[in-house]
């Protein structure tokens, strides 16, 4: 399908008139602070509580560490979030950029800061048509920044409502909706070939995290349980600007992907010196994010390259012949580990989970030769579902890239050159 040719076609000469975003949608406002807006779920109802973590390839996606707690869970006050269908959830820090489209008003949902709700005015602009356009990393980069004294990104509210929205048809809005949703037709053909892909990943992920904590349960006595504190030392990353060239990598908070993996690219680097020689790692050392929408993530690495990590980090060091990294990693995965970090983190802008917080978790200790084998057994499962070389996760990779490629076709509508605000 020739991109130019049929939206050509499907424009048939109409004007195409840029928007600033603030001027197209009913209202756009963030997620709450839950110090401020949330209690302890005392009843045995169920909420849901989103975060931008929970924002995957244009759906809400619950994931069993974070996703449904009952008597733990975290509920707005007064009971209402003001939630309906057609309103839009955008990541606003951290993956800038992702969104989802709420199908039906929710009646138990949560929506945590760095969370933005967009409700557009839906006479001008269909939903699902501003979605596709907000997902284009292209479209929103030139506003985003970073928060001063982190590595996490930002797009503030302010900023996002200047981004340049294409109205195809203003003066018609009938035949304007008609275009967007012919648009909304085609793109929405490949993103559901990927959520149908990313339902099945899901559902490996559900069995792997099922086997993974029914593996990591003991009855009481069975083991020894002890604090990490007692177990482990934690020594905070090294200060530095990151460069484009250096003697090693530099691991950053931003480098951990949902999987606790190394992402393989978009490195950076620094040099080795006396100064941070003790921040260079090992094979199988852990490291663990401190603050953020990612605080408490777990990353072992097993490169074979120098590498040293930046101080939104934790390194976290056990005695071999006590805890198998390995073991440690996937326990850092289970809700044994996140129904603890979960109560233990501070709120705040940017939540935060120290070495002082990571201290009180508790863990199993089994002996190492009973560590090795659960090690086995969840290596496996990870294999499933988290290589990106082979299997589901390559082939959403390719899905998405494909449907990229066709999006920016369709969504290239002549810009003038005064469309950009300053």
């Amino acid at each position: 399908m020739s991109g130019v040719s049929f939206m050509e076609k499907l424009l048939d000469g109409v004007e195409v008139e840029w928007k600033a975003l603030g001027d197209v949608i009913a209202s756009l406002k963030t997620g709450l602070n839950p110090r401020q807006n949330f209690q302890l779920n005392t009843s045995d109802a169920e909420f849901y509580y989103v975060t931008v973590r929970e924002i995957q390839n244009g759906n809400v996606v619950f994931l069993d560490k974070t996703d449904r707690v009952n008597k733990n869970a975290l509920v707005l006050i007064n009971n209402r979030s003001n939630l309906e269908a057609g309103d839009i959830l955008f990541s606003g820090t951290g993956t800038v950029g992702r969104t989802a489209v709420i199908e039906t008003t929710p009646e138990n949902w949560n929506i945590k800061e760095g969370v933005y709700v967009i409700k557009p005015t839906h006479k001008v602009v269909d939903s699902r048509y501003l979605t596709h356009l907000l997902n284009s990393q292209e479209i929103v980069k030139e506003y985003s920044k970073k928060i001063v004294g982190s590595p996490v990104v930002s797009l503030p509210m302010g900023e996002l409502k200047k981004l340049q929205i294409p109205i195809p048809c203003p003066d018609n809005p009938e035949k304007s909706l008609k275009i967007q949703a012919e648009i909304v037709r085609i793109l929405d053909a490949f993103t559901e070939l990927t959520a149908e892909l990313t339902a099945e990943l899901t559902a490996r992920k559900k069995q792997y995290n099922y086997y993974r904590d029914q593996l990591l349960s003991f009855e009481e006595g069975e083991v020894e349980w002890k604090t990490l504190g007692e177990i482990g030392e934690f020594t905070y990353g090294y200060v530095a600007k990151a460069q484009d060239h250096g003697d090693a990598r530099f691991v950053r908070i931003t480098d951990i992907n949902t999987n606790g993996k190394l992402i393989a690219t978009d490195s950076k680097y620094v040099d080795i010196s006396k100064e941070n020689e003790r921040f260079i790692l090992k094979k199988n050392d852990l490291l663990m994010a401190r603050t953020g929408a990612t605080y408490g993530k777990t990353m072992i690495f097993e490169e074979d390259y120098p590498a040293i990590y930046a101080g939104f980090l934790i390194k976290l060091s056990f005695d071999e012949k006590v805890i198998n990294s390995k073991f440690y990693w996937h326990f850092a995965q289970s809700n044994l580990f996140w129904n603890q970090a979960n109560n233990l983190v501070s709120g705040g802008g940017q939540p935060q989970f120290n070495a002082n917080a990571l201290k009180v978790v508790k863990m199993p200790i089994p002996p190492l030769a009973e560590q090795a084998r659960i090690v086995a057994i969840l290596d496996k499962f990870d294999a499933l579902t988290s290589s990106i070389i082979e299997g589901l996760p390559r082939e959403i990779e390719l899905r998405q890239k494909q449907y990229e490629y066709y999006r920016d076709l369709l969504l290239s509508f002549p810009k003038p050159d005064t469309a950009v605000a300053a």
